[in-house]
């Protein structure tokens, strides 16, 4: 009996034993009998070297020379490591697969989307003033376009990261769902994302040679890293009026007066000439950047209070911060409607009066459920400005 077991075991060291391999050891276990059930012989345990680890790791050679010596266990042993090795592949595939939605999620909040949604939607509408007729919808114009709004999106994504850099332990109360408080990226990985951002966008914006569109992207370079780096003389939102400032500025001027004159010196290589529209566009939005820039601390009143910025929100009350917003934006839609009905043209007048109405209307209807003190209800409706706040850019090509 013991003869006969080990004559297989002597087969199958023979047959691993070229003068360049390490010997396959191989030992019978003593639980004979459990082992025979699981594998119809011994058990094998081998200690495996380099040479004899690539022969098992290529088995499909190796298998067809065994079977030629009738070593069935040894066959065996290596369709077990193969099945170990595409298990273990086959799992690190499922937590790749999970894995990456996540961090595309956390990076698409990490963005703040709201904020990319009105840069695309406001720097199209604005890219659409200057066109006179279909013949100006070419290749290249296209191409300037691109170039606008990909170099302004990186910017954008640079100015909110950068934020988000300076205010994790802000946003640990506000805002703990974002990545950077919530733990979801390191500091490393935000800082890393900031500076990727900025890179590309200057990139992008040398490369286009447009003088107003570099001009727009320092300017929005130098007020977003004012707002936020922490620095003496900087960290200009811990001013309600700087802060303020700020974003009045980048969304109300250089969105409307820079990328129009992108569009129009640069792209068609025209005199300079504002329009009605983009008169119309620049004042308006000046109402609803005030708006946005007082609005959006009404929500982040608790963790600006605890760190010490003096927001308006702070230093008011929230519910009259709240009904001065409000009163800014009907005021802002009166305006529209008056803009519309002076126009010459009956079409245009009818969608930009009939517009601003509809959306006044929505914006007072709504602000009467108020409920301040409730975070959620007044983070929602604060969304919903940013809504209004697309719509309008809908509505701004019609004014002429």
């Amino acid at each position: 009996m013991q003869a006969s077991s080990r004559a297989p075991a002597a087969a199958a060291c023979s047959a691993m034993k070229p003068a360049h391999c390490t010997v396959l050891q191989i030992q019978i276990d003593r639980r004979g009998l459990e082992c025979r059930d699981r594998f119809g012989t011994s058990k094998l345990s081998w200690a495996v070297g380099n040479s004899a680890l690539h022969q098992c790791q290529s088995p499909k050679r190796y298998i067809r020379r065994q079977r030629r010596r009738h070593s069935p266990v040894l066959q065996v042993g290596c369709n077990a490591i193969i099945g170990d090795q595409n298990e273990s592949i086959a799992t690190q595939f499922e937590e790749i697969c999970k894995e990456v939605p996540k961090k595309l999620g956390a990076f698409y909040r990490f963005c703040r989307p709201h904020t990319i949604f009105g840069t695309i939607i406001g720097i199209t509408s604005v890219s659409l003033l200057p066109m006179r007729s279909l013949d100006d919808f070419t290749t290249k114009v296209l191409w300037g376009f691109l170039e606008a709004l990909s170099s302004a999106l990186f910017m954008n994504v640079y100015v909110v990261s950068l934020n988000q850099l300076y205010d994790i332990r802000i946003d640990k109360v506000n805002k703990p769902s974002l990545p950077l408080a919530s733990g979801e990226f390191s500091v490393a990985t935000g800082a890393v994302l900031v500076l990727t951002s900025l890179i590309m966008s200057f990139i992008i914006g040398i490369r286009s040679r447009s003088a107003p569109l570099i001009c727009a992207l320092l300017i929005s370079f130098f007020l977003g890293s004012a707002y936020s780096v922490d620095v003496p003389l900087l960290r200009w939102k811990r001013n309600a009026f700087l802060a303020a400032s700020c974003i009045l500025f980048v969304r109300a001027v250089l969105v409307q007066l820079a990328f129009f004159a992108h569009m129009q010196q640069h792209v068609l290589k025209r005199p300079l000439a504002p329009t009605k529209s983009v008169v119309f566009a620049t004042l308006f939005m000046c109402c609803f950047s005030a708006v946005i820039a007082l609005f959006k601390d009404i929500p982040d009143i608790d963790g600006d209070r605890h760190f010490g910025v003096e927001s308006l929100s702070v230093r008011l009350g929230p519910q009259r911060v709240y009904w001065l917003c409000i009163n800014i934006l009907l005021t802002a839609y009166g305006a529209g409607i008056l803009a519309g009905a002076s126009s010459t043209k009956l079409f245009q007048m009818i969608i930009t009066v009939f517009g601003h109405g509809l959306l006044g209307f929505a914006l007072w209807k709504r602000a009467q459920q108020c409920d301040v003190e409730n975070k959620a209800w007044i983070t929602s409706f604060y969304m919903f400005i940013w809504k209004l706040f697309y719509a309008e850019y809908f509505l701004i090509p019609f004014v002429q």
